[in-house]
């Protein structure tokens, strides 16, 4: 089933895995702006070798390299059919050339999945998974800084696509495969796929 989606929530929400089933469910390619820059920089493209002197020097890639990796992904076959973005668009100016780039092949965004967590409940859970892992660079104070660089850099785009009304609101507490049924109970209500048993 052709869908094209957009999933966001804060760091340690279970975004990562959740965009996993639900790309497998429609059988369309996940689509992250982190793993593109990794592939074009291992594979030493053009864009790649922009990206990685951009990267290196600490710098955030620009906007207009980051729309140009993506609309270069979305041209790929496995993605005319549809996709789940995570992790783009990520400003307002990346929203408008994305409506801008699927409205000139006829295309919009069928949905856009909010996954919703207590942010002291996700500051609870990554606190305790980097003490199990022996992360120290995840103090509680790094991980709430993380929380509100999400909050401040997605409100406006969440904004937007409420406005539209595309947006699914979803709960991101709970076991995986709760929170899974519940993403997609959502997208059956909205037209998209058929629940399994």
């Amino acid at each position: 089933m052709t869908a094209r989606l957009l999933i966001v929530g804060p760091p340690g929400a279970g975004k990562g895995t959740q965009a996993e089933r639900i790309a497998e469910r429609f059988g369309i390619p996940t689509i992250s702006t982190g793993d593109i820059f990794r592939a074009n920089i291992k594979n030493e493209t053009e864009l790649g070798l922009q990206v990685k002197a951009i990267v290196d020097a600490g710098d955030y890639v620009p906007d207009s390299l980051t729309n140009a990796l993506v609309t270069d992904r979305l041209e790929e076959a496995d993605a005319t059919t549809g996709f789940l973005l995570d992790g783009y668009p990520r400003t307002t100016e990346q929203v408008r050339y994305l409506d801008e780039l699927l409205t000139s092949h006829g295309h919009a965004l069928d949905a856009v999945i909010r996954l919703v967590a207590d942010q002291e409940e996700i500051v609870r859970r990554l606190r305790k998974r980097a003490l199990e892992q022996g992360r120290v660079d995840d103090s509680e104070e790094a991980i709430r800084h993380r929380q509100e660089v999400y909050l401040r850099e997605t409100e406006p785009l969440i904004a937007a696509y409420r406005e539209r009304g595309v947006l699914l609101e979803v709960d991101g507490l709970g076991a995986i495969d709760e929170i899974t049924e519940r993403i997609f109970a959502a997208l059956e209500d909205r037209g998209l796929g058929a629940r399994t048993a």
